[in-house]
């Protein structure tokens, strides 16, 4: 298994954050098959204020890089990143990759 914890930044509107949380209350069923075609095997996301913190389990096999890109291709998933693109602080047309900031562990017990 492998881990990568990311981080992004929402727009600081109240409104436009507690949109987005409730978005993530009934996300499609095709974003989450394809999600887990990828070989992304769990996923969380947590808030605190405007920013997010995703941990994100993989198969070994699974490649960020490879993977992503091939996300990106599968059913409905340009679609809710287009969705999705409204409440987050990121360049229009922006990648969920380039979206989500690779975080570096410095630390475990």
């Amino acid at each position: 298994m492998k881990r990568y914890c990311q981080t992004l930044e929402l727009y600081d509107d109240k409104e436009l954050i507690e949109a987005y949380v409730a978005e993530h209350a009934h996300v499609w069923e095709e974003v989450k098959a394809g999600i887990r075609e990828v070989g992304i095997t769990d996923m969380q996301i947590y808030i605190d204020g405007n920013r997010l913190f995703m941990i994100m389990d993989t198969t070994d096999e699974f490649d960020m890089e490879r993977d992503y890109a091939r996300l990106a291709t599968l059913p409905r998933q340009a679609e809710w990143e287009a969705h999705m693109a409204k409440f987050q602080k990121a360049a229009p047309g922006a990648t969920s990759q380039e979206k989500w900031k690779l975080m570096t562990r410095i630390f475990k017990l």
